[in-house]
């Protein structure tokens, strides 16, 4: 395609995002009718215990190593020193699994103890091989390996669930799926192992002891609430939240491409001292992240107890709360992500630590207190203080190294939008009753056509940015817009 590299890795990265994310939509509303809220939560348990012990396991050397890498020298010492640490830390991670086995008892009871060993494993391949791929500013073939991956462990999963096997088919499916993403990732690697001395392992342990820390405040933000809730609740009240959280985190398709489009252009940028470019583009990528998530949370606010009710079945339409909190949770994530981002790019992961520790402690104090008292709705609240906390003082920092600005004009457009789509779509929910999957869907339809109608009508810049990337993939676009 004649688009340049940013836009077309960053339309790679939405087009799967988008394609991961209805996928992964689909199963789960097939699951939650299939399996219920308890095995949903049971396998929610196991991812959030993987997604802990593999931060251990990567040691925050993927960031590392893709910022090495991404700054071009001495690319393949940088590969196979990190490759060598990744293996190393595997194996003592599985030590400390077996030694404290006997303390897992959620994952025991479910008997998901050899799934997470063998989930592991596997990804330690699928890290070493997109590592490399990405530092080489290889994003699209990342992002096609990570549709593949989740395409191949849907399939599985359900083809699995449908036959019987219900949580021991969710998480081999699971395992499935990190393979064949390795598997791609290997095919188009173009890195080889070479000979690296002790000056590569210390130049990406100054980088990723950081980046690992600032990676588990992150991870506290998206597993502590779910391992707490299984501790303080049931399973049945984990699943019910994490159906709740995936619906909201929708909203993040752009924010997430750009991110990982964004990380390497920066890191080079910064390499070339292009700090006004990064600024420009920094505040760009503000403005194009709440195109989609400002109304996606302003209808899941409208909407939100019909989607639950008649997507997943009424016994998760206890989540509502949780849900309205956690839209907004996930507009705020929008600046905590791009910030962080940025800071790492700009070879400050310190700095990205000290103002994620913050908000983990903050985030860990109101989950030990709320959920006890407001069960996930607690949860919910504990995470958007949290994430407000860490987006906020991201921003102080941040704003001594490059400047930060919201683009005033496009983002108040969007806000006007938003608010005329509110008003229809709000003003026919009084009048027709919402009776049916059916009447949801077309509310939905008509309320994402009033607001992008109404947004391109009055942002000439969206519009015509819009318009040349269209035009430049060859795409029909009509002269009414």
């Amino acid at each position: 395609m004649n688009v340049d590299p940013i836009r077309r890795q960053s339309l790679i990265h939405l087009s799967t995002n988008i394609s991961i994310s209805a996928i992964g939509f689909l199963s789960t509303v097939y699951f939650a009718h299939v399996l219920g809220p308890s095995i949903l939560g049971a396998y929610y348990l196991l991812f959030a215990y993987f997604s802990i012990f593999n931060l251990i396991v990567d040691g925050g050397f993927s960031n590392a190593t893709a910022k090495r890498i991404s700054e071009g020298k001495e690319q393949e010492e940088f590969f196979t020193a990190s490759a060598a640490l990744r293996i190393l830390l595997l194996i003592v991670t599985l030590g400390l699994l077996f030694a404290f086995r006997q303390f897992l008892v959620d994952l025991n009871s479910a008997d998901m103890f050899w799934w997470l060993i063998l989930a592991l494993c596997a990804n330690v391949f699928l890290g070493i091989t997109s590592g490399g791929n990405y530092g080489l500013g290889k994003a699209g073939v990342v992002q096609i390996s990570n549709l593949l991956n989740n395409i191949s462990r849907v399939i599985l999963q359900v083809l699995a669930v449908f036959f019987g096997f219900q949580l021991a088919g969710l998480a081999g499916g699971l395992v499935f799926g990190i393979v064949t993403g390795a598997l791609v990732n290997y095919r188009y690697l173009e890195l080889h192992f070479r000979r690296f001395n002790r000056s590569h392992l210390e130049s990406l342990f100054t980088f990723s002891f950081w980046i690992f820390l600032a990676m588990s405040g992150v991870l506290v933000f998206t597993t502590a609430d779910v391992v707490l809730i299984g501790y303080f609740m049931s399973n049945s009240d984990v699943g019910i939240y994490r159906v709740a959280v995936n619906l909201a985190a929708l909203g993040l398709f752009v924010a997430l491409a750009l991110q990982y489009v964004l990380y390497p252009k920066f890191s080079r940028w910064n390499e070339e001292g292009n700090y006004e470019l990064m600024a420009t583009s920094l505040g760009r990528a503000y403005t194009y992240s709440l195109v989609l998530a400002l109304p996606f949370c302003v209808g899941g606010w409208l909407f939100g107890d019909k989607l639950l009710f008649y997507l997943f079945g009424a016994a998760f339409s206890s989540g509502t709360g949780a849900l309205y909190i956690l839209l907004t949770v996930y507009v705020v994530f929008i600046f905590l992500y791009l910030q962080m981002m940025t800071l790492n790019a700009l070879n400050h992961p310190k700095d990205s630590f000290r103002v994620t520790a913050v908000a983990v402690v903050a985030n860990i104090a109101l989950n030990l207190l709320l959920i006890p008292v407001l069960g996930i709705i607690g949860a919910a609240l504990a995470t958007l203080v949290s994430v407000a906390l860490n987006a906020i003082f991201g921003y102080f920092v941040l704003r001594k190294y490059v400047s930060v600005k919201l683009e005033k004009k496009p983002v108040l457009n969007i806000l006007i939008a938003v608010a005329a789509m509110a008003l229809v779509v709000g003003g026919m929910r009084l009048v027709i009753p919402v009776v049916n999957l059916w009447y949801l869907i077309g509310m939905v339809i008509i309320g994402g056509g009033v607001y992008f109608v109404f947004l391109l009508k009055i942002d000439r810049d969206i519009r015509d940015e819009l318009k040349d990337l269209v035009a430049q993939m060859g795409i029909f676009w009509p002269d009414w817009l």
